[in-house]
């Protein structure tokens, strides 16, 4: 029975974190964002229209199936542990990208007035 959920939970997660990777292209997936290379538009396919977050929700899945898979009570208490990190993180990334892509939208409405 906990053989099927925690296989379930590493698939559920790999799903969201190649989907997402796949969605975002090599860029897109390792912070290309931050160095000043942006996506065109804000992806909202699969797997960002069912979580936020599938790159940080996908793996927590996959940890925990493993903690599961394998009956590790010290490996459930790690993916809580991730899993705070990783909120906390999207506490301070969420509108620092935000504002990465903000800021792109008022210098190309500058541009188109100065045109």
């Amino acid at each position: 029975m906990f053989t099927y959920f925690a296989y379930t939970l590493i698939v559920a997660g790999n799903i969201l974190v190649l989907s997402s990777m796949w969605a975002l292209g090599v860029t897109g997936t390792y912070l290309g964002d931050y160095f000043g290379i942006l996506m065109d538009d804000v992806v909202t396919s699969f797997p960002f229209n069912v979580v936020a977050a599938p790159m940080y929700y996908g793996s927590t899945l996959s940890f925990l199936g493993t903690a599961i898979l394998y009956g590790k009570p010290a490996g459930v208490m790690l993916t809580v542990e991730v899993l705070a990190v990783y909120i906390l993180a999207l506490r301070f990334e969420d509108p620092f990208t935000a504002e990465i892509y903000a800021k792109r939208e008022r210098e190309r409405r500058q541009a188109i007035k100065k045109h």
